[in-house]
This record gives C-alpha cells, structure tokens and sequence, in this order.
C-alpha cells in the first residue's frame, strides 16, 4: 500500500492530539507546539480551517499549531499549493473579484495599499502559488487580530502579526502548504 500525502493528512486528522474541539477558548488560538501524525512532512504547513488552526511541521511527530482566520464560505482555497513568494511589510491591492463583490468597501484601494503597520496583509505574507501560477492567496499577518478563530477574510489565512513573523523565519520558499 502506497502512503500518500493526503493520506497522512488525514490519518492526522483523525487523532485526537492533532485535532482540537471546534468550540476553543482563546487561549486554544495562541501558538502550542502539539503532536501530529510521525509521517507528515518536515517544513510543510497545514491549515484546518473549520478548526481555525494552522500547524507547521518542526520535526517527525511534532507542529507548531497557531490559531488563524479564514476565508468566508465560498471564498477559501482548498488543496495544495507552494510557496514560492515572501515579502516584509507587503504592499496591497484587493483583487478585481474582491471590489466587484463589494465596491463599497474595495474600490477605493484599487491603486493599492503600500506596505506598513496600517496594511491589511501586516507584517508580513506567504503567497500561494499552484502549478507556478499565483493563486491570490496569502498565509498573512493582520491589523485585526480579534478576527483569529473567525472566517471573515476573502480566502486568505491570517495569523497574529508576532505569529506570521516567525512563521516566516522558518519557511523557507518551496513549502508545501495544504488546505483541508
């Protein structure tokens, strides 16, 4: 029999240390070292976003887990992709579906929001790409940290700025990046 990645992924799933209860205190959301599934990849990142958890696999059998917030239904990535851009203090600009689904909130950043503390995408930002091409979504910080364990984004995963900073650190460009 054949291990796949998918398979891992979801034998992790199933075992009670790497999954926690969906109604979590916030204290569930703040980064935890945990144990996962022995065969899930080194370096790799995986996002459960009904659990709002986000794990980075350090070594054989162990993840830093951080708490995150996701996409609104109908507007997450699912599935695999790599990283393979990063940026410090990333600048901004809502995509073209973003302002035409709300132009009231959107269109007045359309020229863009240049990077720095006031910038939605924070300090810092992992873009996903699938097939070389650029999906347009991120792993990034957040000026709104309150939204941590919340689905409220248009797709992207946030964690707490402190957070995607050394996330950032510690993924190095080709990543696997998997979304349950």
């Amino acid at each position: 029999m054949t291990i796949t990645r998918r398979g891992l992924l979801l034998a992790a799933l199933t075992t009670p240390i790497a999954r926690p209860l969906a109604a979590q205190a916030r204290a569930e959301l703040l980064p935890r070292e945990v144990r996962v599934h022995p065969r899930l990849g080194v370096g790799d990142i995986y996002v459960i976003p009904e659990d709002f958890h986000l794990y980075h696999i350090r070594r054989p059998g162990v993840a830093m887990r951080y708490g995150v917030g996701v996409g609104r239904a109908g507007l997450e990535f699912k599935g695999e992709a790599k990283i393979e851009r990063k940026a410090e203090w990333p600048s901004w600009r809502p995509t073209d579906a973003m302002i035409a689904r709300e132009p009231e909130k959107y269109a007045k950043y359309s020229d863009g929001v240049p990077g720095g503390p006031d910038n939605p995408l924070g300090a810092r930002a992992l873009y996903l790409y699938k097939d070389g091409r650029d999906t347009y979504y991120r792993i990034h910080g957040t000026t709104n940290p309150e939204t941590i364990g919340s689905s409220v984004s248009n797709g992207c995963i946030r964690l707490r700025n402190e957070d995607v900073m050394t996330l950032y650190e510690q993924v190095p460009l080709g990543s696997w990046v998997t979304v349950v």
